[in-house]
C-alpha cells in the first residue's frame, strides 16, 4: 500500500461502549467509510443480539463486512485481513478515510498490524476431533501444555484447544508464536471507548433486556430453522446460545437473560484487557461530552 496513505481510523473498546454510533459520526466528519470489526455482526440475520447498527443509525455512512456470512459458516481471521485490507485500501484510493469499528481484538490487529497465519490441514484437524470425541478436553489440553504452554494458558474452548494443536503438527511452531506484534501494517490511529466498570455493568444489564424486548428470543427461534445450531461459531453467540436453550427448554426466558448478562459483562472485560494491553490506544471516556470533538482532536493530532 501506498506510504502515502491516510492513517485508518480503528475505534474498540468493549461490548456496549458506544462505538458505532462514533464510528458513524467521525466517519461523517471526516468523509470517511466504516468497516465492520465485530466478528459476530458478520453474520446475516444475527442482529437484535449483536446490536448491529441498522439502517437509520448508519446515516447515510457506506458500512462494509457487515452480513457477508452464513450462520452456518465458520467466521476467518485471515479472510477477513485480505478482505479488510482491500476495502481499507479502495476507500483510501477514493479520496475517502478508512474507519474500522468494533470489539474483535484478534480483528482488529489483524487489519492493522503486521500479522502471519498459519495453514491448515484438514486431516490433522479431523483426527484431533476424534481425539477429543475419545480422550476429551483435558487430555488434549494437557498435551497442549506439553508443546505450547503459552497457547494452554489463553484458549477456553475445545475448539482453539485442536486449532492450537494442529497449528504445532503442521508448522512444528507454537501457535503462540504467531500472535502479533505491535506493528503496524500501515499507519493506523486507535481510539478506546471506555468509563467506570460498574457503569459498564449496569449498561450491559440493561442492554441485555433491551435486546430482549425487541424480540431476541424470537430472532433466534428464526435463525434455528435456518441452521443456527449447525454455525460453530454463531451457535455460540452471546444470547444465542442461552436463548437456544431456552428452545430446547432447558432454560426459562429469565435464566437465560441472567446467563447473558453475566456472560456479557465477563466478555467485556476480556474485551478491555485484550485493549488495555495496547499503548498505541487513545482512550477517551464514552460518557463525555465532547466525546467527537476530542476524537476528531486525536485523529488530527496524529
Amino acid at each position: 500500500m501506498s506510504t502515502a496513505a491516510p492513517e485508518v481510523i480503528a475505534v474498540v473498546g468493549p461490548t456496549g461502549s458506544g462505538k458505532s454510533d462514533l464510528g458513524v459520526s467521525l466517519a461523517l466528519e471526516l468523509d470517511g467509510e466504516v468497516i465492520n470489526a465485530d466478528a459476530m455482526q458478520f453474520y446475516r440475520g444475527m442482529d437484535i443480539g449483536t446490536a448491529k447498527i441498522t439502517i437509520k443509525e448508519r446515516r447515510g455512512v457506506p458500512h462494509h463486512l457487515l452480513d457477508i456470512l452464513d450462520i452456518r459458516s465458520e467466521a476467518s481471521v485471515a479472510d477477513y485481513q485480505s478482505s479488510a485490507r482491500a476495502i481499507i485500501e479502495d476507500i483510501h484510493s477514493r479520496g475517502k478515510r478508512a474507519i474500522l469499528v468494533g470489539g474483535s481484538g484478534l480483528y482488529i490487529r489483524a487489519a492493522l498490524d503486521h500479522l502471519e497465519f498459519p495453514g491448515h490441514d484438514p486431516e490433522v484437524r479431523k483426527r484431533l476431533e476424534a481425539e477429543l470425541e475419545s480422550e476429551g478436553q483435558a487430555a488434549l489440553l494437557d498435551r497442549l501444555r506439553k508443546v505450547d504452554a503459552v497457547s494452554a494458558e489463553r484458549v477456553g474452548d475445545a475448539r482453539r484447544i485442536i486449532r492450537a494443536l494442529e497449528v504445532f503438527e503442521i508448522s512444528g511452531r507454537p501457535f503462540s508464536s504467531y500472535m502479533p506484534e505491535r506493528n503496524y501494517f500501515q499507519a493506523a490511529i486507535q481510539i478506546g471507548l471506555n468509563t467506570e466498570r460498574e457503569l459498564l455493568r449496569e449498561r450491559l444489564g440493561a442492554r441485555v433486556h433491551a435486546m430482549v424486548d425487541a424480540g431476541l428470543l424470537e430472532e433466534v427461534q428464526r435463525l434455528d430453522a435456518l441452521g443456527l445450531r449447525e454455525g460453530k461459531t454463531s451457535s455460540r453467540a452471546l444470547g444465542y446460545s442461552q436463548f437456544l436453550q431456552v428452545i430446547d427448554g432447558q432454560l426459562s426466558v429469565s435464566e437465560a437473560i441472567e446467563q447473558t448478562i453475566v456472560a456479557t459483562r465477563q466478555f467485556a472485560r476480556r474485551q478491555s484487557t485484550w485493549f488495555r494491553a495496547d499503548p498505541r490506544i487513545n482512550w477517551l471516556d464514552w460518557r463525555d461530552q465532547n466525546l467527537l470533538h476530542k476524537a476528531l482532536a486525536v485523529v488530527l493530532r496524529a
